[in-house]
């Protein structure tokens, strides 16, 4: 177990077990199993445009999650350091860093679209 004190080492451990999720992950779409040929034929479509669907819901979720990480991440830190100059700041900062997480939700929102569409 890596030591919390030390967050290179942790943001490192954390890296490596979110690339072996997202590699499996992506072996799963590309080599479907048979319960989701099952599934496309009861919806009506052929096997490639669900799988497609499906990559396309995983992609609109992932990319929009990182996006959001991304600007929480820079807002954040901008955001403490206003804070520690001027702390009635913290409704305005509470906002801004809300609207950057709302793109994390806007992400899930076309996937549940996506989604709906398939079923």
């Amino acid at each position: 177990m890596p030591d919390p004190r030390n967050p290179s080492k942790l943001a490192l451990v954390l890296t490596v077990v979110a690339g072996l999720l997202a590699a499996g992950g992506t072996a799963l779409l590309v080599f479907p199993a048979p319960a989701v040929a099952q599934a496309a034929s009861a919806a009506g479509l052929p096997p490639d445009a669900w799988t497609w669907g499906l990559l396309s819901a995983a992609l609109a979720t992932g990319m929009s999650s990182l996006g959001a990480g991304y600007a929480v991440a820079k807002l954040g830190t901008a955001a403490v350091g206003t804070l520690a100059e001027k702390p009635e700041l913290l409704g305005r900062v509470l906002i801004l860093v809300g609207l950057a997480e709302g793109i994390a939700i806007y992400g899930l929102i076309v996937a549940i679209l996506i989604l709906n569409r398939l079923a």
